[in-house]
């Protein structure tokens, strides 16, 4: 195990799990994650400052508010429409499918209720407007390069995104 410990200019790799206030997991990455220390790689602040100071093995758990981690919901991802417009593949609490906007961003929606044959569909985050928690766990820590704190994220990886 390396005596590192995590601050600004660290190359640090972890595993996580992000989960609502009850514990549910809503998404979780198994395979180490990397990000830069200090250098502005998007993981969540209030994350980034529960690591600071911690070695190899440790573990922390970190609570996001909803304004750093998914905001509001956009009540304009809401869709309310009549049950027999939809395919039966989505008459169903809990059915998601993907769509596309006109700019070409494609968003999953999530069935959250049927009522009076009624369907409405959510493209939010599951967790927009809600506080979450990650826990994470370091695997390994290392002096960052030139071009990692410009970029914020290890080089030999794509710039990570906890979400």
């Amino acid at each position: 195990m390396s005596e590192q410990v995590i601050r600004a200019g660290k190359v640090v790799y972890i595993t996580y799990s992000v989960l609502d206030e009850h514990g549910n997991i809503f998404g979780q990455q198994d395979m180490p994650t990397g990000y830069v220390q200090g250098g502005n790689s998007g993981l969540f602040a209030s994350v980034e400052r529960a690591l600071e100071g911690k070695r190899e093995g440790d573990q922390v758990e970190a609570r996001v508010p909803p304004e750093e981690a998914f905001g509001d919901p956009d009540p304009n991802l809401i869709i309310n429409d009549d049950m027999e417009n939809l395919p039966p593949m989505l008459r169903s609490v809990g059915a998601q499918a993907e769509m596309q906007n006109d700019a070409g961003d494609v968003l999953t929606f999530r069935v959250v209720e049927i009522q009076d044959g009624k369907v409405t569909l959510d493209g939010n985050n599951p967790l927009a407007g809600k506080p979450c928690i990650v826990a994470a766990t370091v695997v390994s820590i290392r002096d960052a390069t030139a071009e990692e704190m410009r970029n914020g994220f290890p080089v030999e990886q794509g710039a990570p995104r906890i979400h």
